[in-house]
């Protein structure tokens, strides 16, 4: 994978994330030169977690205030309002019930059923359509 600045005042100016043997490694060029971390499969995996939760994090600080909406109406991408990140992952509504599928930001996957008119308050409302 790679990756350059995308002029929102990020310091580096290109990454690159490829494999190496049985390591991963990650080169990010900033303007003193670039820094590179050699890791195992799994703390690369750790770390893209790290870095989405912390991604989430910085977009919920950022954006406005939280809004309600019915449970049919959530949409993959939602994030719930709480102490924990829970990203919508699926909905399907089946009558008065709407069947949320949530993701946590550590991976882990769950469904809740909800009347279809329960208010569920969101941190972040996916941008666009269904």
């Amino acid at each position: 994978m790679k990756s350059g600045n995308d002029g929102t005042g990020a310091p580096a100016e290109h990454l690159e994330v490829t494999p190496v043997g049985s390591a991963v490694e990650i080169r990010i060029g900033t303007p003193p030169g670039d820094h590179v971390l050699l890791c195992t499969p799994a703390r690369a995996r750790e770390l893209a977690a790290a870095l989405g939760l912390a991604a989430d994090e910085a977009e919920s600080a950022a954006s406005a205030d939280p809004v309600t909406v019915r449970a049919d109406e959530l949409r993959r991408g939602d994030v719930r309002d709480g102490d924990r990140i829970m990203t919508v992952d699926a909905v399907r509504t089946d009558g008065d019930t709407a069947h949320v599928t949530w993701k946590s930001g550590a991976g882990r996957s769950w469904s809740q059923a909800y009347d279809a008119d329960a208010r569920i308050t969101l941190r972040r409302r996916r941008q666009g359509g269904r």
